[in-house]
């Protein structure tokens, strides 16, 4: 008879250790290295606004306005956050995301962008009758704040 020796009591809670060590690691996911979203609560995010009418128009010297600033400023508020606006074309804009130098960046962009390999893209906020969902880029890797930005976009559906 072959006997298969029984683990001590160490080996026991090394074991259950080891295992509660890796539950309690997913707790940090979804994780946002540079810490965007807490460095944006309570005080700033940083977002691009392209001109692409109807979802953002920029005028010289105002602030951009239509939908997308809103749903933006409306995110800014739910975090108790203060919106640092910058304006320019998408392909300036989107290389100051993906230098961390802004948060978001708005313009009408849709789910099949082709800024996808330098940003992070939203789940669609609408999805029109009429063709593909409207997005929002985030810094790549922050997924934290997209992650708590996608879950903006469904309680102010379900509002």
């Amino acid at each position: 008879m072959v006997r298969i020796p029984r683990p001590d009591a160490a080996t026991g809670a090394i074991a259950c250790l080891l295992g509660v060590s890796v539950i309690l690691s997913g707790c940090g996911i979804p994780r946002d290295p540079e810490q965007s979203l807490e460095a944006a609560r309570g005080a700033e995010l940083s977002a691009g606004a392209v001109h692409n009418p109807p979802w953002v128009s920029v005028e010289d010297g105002e602030r951009p306005s239509g939908p997308e600033v809103d749903l933006i400023e409306e995110y800014a508020e739910r975090i108790g956050a203060q919106v640092a606006w910058s304006t320019g074309s998408e392909s300036g804009l989107v290389g100051r995301l993906h230098d961390r130098q802004l948060d978001v960046v708005i313009g009408g962009f849709d789910e099949h962008t082709v800024w996808d390999h330098h940003a992070a893209v939203t789940r669609p906020y609408e999805v029109p009758p009429e063709g593909p969902g409207r997005v929002v880029l985030v810094e790549l890797g922050e997924n934290a704040l997209l992650h708590d930005l996608e879950s903006h976009f469904i309680t102010r559906d379900d509002s």
